[in-house]
């Protein structure tokens, strides 16, 4: 009888989950449109993403999804991402193998992880590597002293010397944009962007490899000064952090060339594509099993908001999406595929569980990457 009541209260709470989530799809569908809206083949282009539990982490999503297809640098990332699984149940032995396959290929298999670095960046390079291996050697010795909260912050600098390495490996932009799409502003690369708030500062990196046109339209407005001074229209706990409404009547952004409102098309770069697919959900498509190569899966994405029922109709409002696992579950969440990611926090995240409708983006000013937006050219 007990088992049978287990069995009917988990059928249960798997039920009010599934509900919980479509009408929070629901939700966030007139949310995002309500705050401001009133009315082919497959490549070797592959995001690198591991197959398994959906991962978490917007830092490592973004080392995932730059374009590159050097095996051995895959496979030292692959080990030391691993060690975040093993260190939550502090399993040591298999955190010191993860470590064990990362500095063998630092020592024996430089050559090949200079093989996609173009020829003036290997000087560069091989100094990054000489300090992988000094940061290596103090993660082995965090990790002999059992100390969790130092093998977590060795880990955190080693990878981000991994994913530095990584993007010197990225030697072109990928693929062409739709000519279509000239008229916007493309990213072809990444930015780091500071937004300074009332309650604090957040730092974010926006990825034009996977959004060029997303994350260009949105660099662009950066750097005009758009969301400086602008509220958050929309905080919802655990759900999204949402802001970009211009004042006044006008519902995103006004270009002053042309005096039109400047809307975005919904762009989402699907695993295994080589380009993203435009003004259409994956859903739509009819490619439900495909998934984004940046997911909402990581407490901090950053989405393009647009009305429900126009793909195309996003401008200058974006959300933060708070990731709550009880709620919208990693890799099992609805909203992939129908809205564009086009980066992720990296710093800050404390900040966003602090910001409220209301609160101020006081400044925004990219601080990295800015050379690598490019502008509609003049007819």
């Amino acid at each position: 009888m007990l088992q049978k009541n287990r069995s009917i209260l988990n059928w249960c709470k798997r039920l009010a989950q599934t509900s919980v989530l479509a009408l929070l799809l629901i939700t966030l569908s007139v949310g995002l449109s309500a705050a401001w809206w009133d009315t082919s083949a497959k490549s070797v282009r592959d995001s690198g993403l591991p197959s398994g539990n959906a991962i978490t982490d917007g830092k490592a999503l973004l080392r995932y999804a730059l374009p590159i297809e050097n095996q051995e640098i895959r496979n030292m990332q692959s080990s030391l991402e691993d060690i975040a699984n093993q260190l939550r149940g502090k399993r040591w032995s298999p955190i010191t193998s993860d470590i064990t396959r990362a500095d063998r290929i630092l020592s024996d298999r430089v050559s090949e992880l200079l093989a996609n670095i173009p020829e003036l960046q290997k000087p560069e390079a091989l100094a990054l590597i000489d300090n992988m291996k000094q940061q290596i050697s103090q993660l082995r010795e965090a990790v002999e002293a059992k100390d969790k909260e130092q093998t977590w912050t060795e880990r955190g600098k080693l990878l981000d010397m991994v994913g530095q390495l990584e993007e010197m490996m990225v030697q072109s932009f990928p693929y062409e944009v739709p000519s279509e799409y000239s008229n916007l502003p493309q990213l072809k690369g990444r930015a780091t962007v500071e937004v300074t708030t009332n309650q604090g500062t957040i730092t974010l990196v926006v990825d034009g490899y996977s959004a060029p046109v997303t994350a260009g339209n949105f660099v662009d407005l950066v750097q005009r000064g758009f969301y400086d001074g602008l509220e958050f229209v929309r905080a919802e706990e655990s759900y999204v952090l949402q802001v970009g409404d211009p004042p006044g009547p006008d519902q995103g952004f006004i270009d002053p060339k042309t005096g039109k409102y400047r809307n975005i098309p919904l762009e989402v770069l699907a695993r295994g594509d080589q380009e993203p697919v435009y003004g259409i959900t994956l859903e739509d498509a009819g490619r439900y099993r495909d998934q984004p190569v940046l997911p909402f899966s990581a407490y901090g994405a950053v989405a393009m908001a647009r009305p429900e029922g126009e793909p195309d109709g996003g401008s200058s409002q974006f959300f933060f999406f708070l990731f709550e696992p009880e709620l919208t579950p990693a890799g099992r969440n609805l909203l992939d595929g129908r809205y564009s990611v086009f980066g992720y926090v990296t710093e800050g995240k404390e900040v966003l569980q602090k910001l409220k409708a209301g609160d101020k983006v006081e400044s925004a000013k990219v601080v990295q990457g800015a050379k690598n937006l490019v502008q509609p050219q003049v007819a």
